[in-house]
């Protein structure tokens, strides 16, 4: 045999019985041994249903006038409920701003939202608040409001928002049961 193979076999016996250290090293000092794939939910924190709806049917909202043109929250109602939403009687807002509107919901409704800000174009300032408990979005119309977004508009601005994000603290929800027709497909 020559030098050069002794000398080949012996680096690859060393680098061998390094890579076995490493990876003994590495399994023993391994900090995650308790850790899941789901990443465990914290005791209380909120379950946040993030998927987007498959219709707008499935969306319960509730529309509140926050300037001071009287009748802005019925019309806004009326345009909603004519998109096929599940519209609540409209109501006053105490706050009065300037802004488009505001989407105030929670962790039940976070995936109708991102559908809710869709028809804003966006550009709606979204308020999360993980105590809510319902699963209506309120929207409080501000005076920058002119009219909801087309549904070639909102399919444009549902890209552009792409998928909800779980928000901090909550904990993803079980996805929510097929519809029996779509089973029997």
């Amino acid at each position: 045999m020559s030098f050069a193979r002794v000398r080949a076999f012996v680096v690859l016996g060393v680098l061998a019985v390094a890579a076995i250290v490493f990876v003994v090293v590495a399994l023993v000092r391994d900090t995650q041994g308790g850790a899941s794939a789901d990443g465990g939910c914290p005791e209380g924190a909120p379950l946040a249903t993030i998927t987007l709806p498959d219709d707008t049917d499935e969306v319960k909202v509730r529309v509140l006038n926050g300037t001071k043109t009287s009748g802005l929250a019925d019309r806004v109602s009326d345009d909603f409920k004519n998109r096929g939403f599940q519209v609540q009687p409209p109501k006053e807002s105490r706050t009065k701003f300037s802004r488009i509107a505001i989407i105030q919901y929670g962790p039940k409704a976070v995936g109708n939202a991102q559908l809710i800000k869709a028809y804003f174009l966006g550009k709606a300032r979204a308020e999360y608040s993980a105590k809510r408990t319902t699963d209506v979005i309120d929207i409080v119309i501000g005076d920058q409001y002119r009219q909801l977004a087309t549904s070639t508009e909102v399919n444009q601005s549902l890209v552009e928002l792409s998928e909800p994000k779980l928000p901090p603290g909550a904990c993803l929800a079980p996805p929510p049961p097929k519809k029996k027709d779509e089973e029997a497909k």
